[in-house]
C-alpha cells in the first residue's frame, strides 16, 4: 500500500463523454475504492447547473481529491469548481479526446489511471481566464472550434465522429479576421484557426503548440494562417509530427496577457465546450492556480 495513498475522493462523471459505458466505469471505480479502504462519492452531471451544484457540494464536505472522469469538458468543469484551493484535481481519462491528460501523462487506460489513487504526486500548474471563464487546457476560435461545435451537437461519439466532422467542414470552411493584441506582440488578418493554451496537443494528438510548458508562467497564441486547399495534407503532417511551429503558415506569440478582437464573432470554444466568447476576447495567465494529480514515479524499492 503507498504512503500516500487518497482516503477520501470525489468523483464527478459525465455520463455521455466519450463511447464507453459509464455503468462499467463507475462499477469499476466502486470496486477499486472498496479494495483498497478508499472513501468515495459519486457526482453526475446533468447539463444542468453543474458548476454551481458541484461547488455546493465541496462546501458540505471535505475531499482529499476530485477527479473528472470524462473528457476536457468535465476537466474544465472539475477545474473551475477547484481554481484557487487546496484541493487538487484528478483525471480518469474517458472523453472522446482526454487533450489536457495525455498533455500531462496520466494513463489513459481506467486501471492505470485509477492507480493515481494509490501513488500520487501534486503538481501546480498554470490555467487561464477567457472572458472569467476558466480554461484548464485549450480555447480556440475558428476551425477546430466549429469542428468541435458540430462534433456535440450530433449523436455519435469518438474520434472517429470526430475525424469525420473535421473533413466534411474543411472543404468549405472560410478563414476569418481577427486582431491579436498581447504583451509580446501583436497579429491583424485573416487565420483558419486561432488557438489559445499553456500545453501542447488537441486530445485528437495533434500538437498545436509542440514548445508549450503547462506550468512555465506563460501561453501561446497559435495562429495558423489561410493555406491553400492544396497544402491541407502537409499542415495536417505536420500537426501530428510535432513541427507545425516550422510551417510557412504557423505564426506564434508567447505571452502573459492578450485580447483577440473577434470581429466576425467566429465560433469559439474552451475546453472541448462551444461557448459564445463574443466580439472581443480578453485571456490572463493565472499562475499555479489549479493542482493537478499525476502519477508518481516509483523507487526501486516500491517496484
Amino acid at each position: 500500500m503507498a504512503a500516500n495513498k487518497l482516503a477520501n475522493v470525489l468523483f464527478v462523471v459525465n455520463p455521455v463523454s466519450g463511447d464507453i459505458e459509464k455503468g462499467t466505469v463507475n462499477e469499476t471505480i466502486e470496486a477499486f475504492c472498496l479494495s483498497n479502504q478508499i472513501n468515495f462519492g459519486f457526482f453526475e452531471t446533468t447539463g444542468e447547473n453543474d458548476l454551481q451544484n458541484l461547488k455546493t457540494i465541496l462546501k458540505k464536505e471535505s475531499y482529499q481529491a476530485v477527479f473528472a472522469v470524462g473528457g476536457d469538458g468535465t476537466s474544465h468543469l472539475v477545474g473551475s469548481a477547484l481554481i484557487h484551493s487546496s484541493t487538487p484535481m484528478g483525471i480518469i481519462p474517458m472523453g472522446s479526446g482526454n487533450g489536457l491528460s495525455k498533455d500531462v501523462g496520466i494513463p489513459q487506460t481506467l486501471d492505470d489511471a485509477l492507480g493515481i489513487l494509490l501513488h500520487y504526486q501534486v503538481k501546480a500548474i498554470d490555467t487561464l481566464s477567457v472572458n472569467n471563464e476558466i480554461c484548464v487546457h485549450l480555447t480556440d476560435l475558428g476551425f477546430n472550434a466549429l469542428v468541435v461545435k458540430k462534433f456535440s451537437e450530433g449523436e455519435k461519439r469518438g474520434a472517429a465522429s470526430y475525424a469525420l466532422i473535421a473533413m466534411q467542414e474543411y472543404l468549405t470552411y472560410e478563414p476569418k479576421l481577427y486582431t491579436i493584441e498581447t504583451d509580446n506582440g501583436n497579429f491583424k488578418g485573416p487565420a483558419f484557426m486561432v488557438t489559445i493554451t499553456n500545453a501542447n496537443a488537441f486530445g485528437s494528438n495533434a500538437t498545436i503548440n509542440p514548445s508549450g510548458i503547462i506550468d512555465d508562467g506563460k501561453f501561446e497564441i497559435c495562429i495558423i494562417e489561410p493555406f491553400p486547399k492544396a497544402s491541407g495534407l502537409q499542415i495536417l503532417y505536420r500537426l501530428y509530427n510535432d513541427s507545425i511551429e516550422a510551417s510557412d503558415y504557423s505564426r506564434l506569440i508567447s505571452c502573459r496577457r492578450a485580447v483577440i478582437n473577434n470581429t466576425e464573432q467566429d465560433v469559439s470554444q474552451v475546453d472541448g465546450e462551444p461557448m459564445d466568447l463574443g466580439e472581443q476576447v480578453t485571456i490572463k495567465l493565472l499562475p499555479k492556480s489549479l493542482l493537478l494529480l499525476l502519477p508518481k514515479p516509483m523507487s526501486v524499492s516500491e517496484e
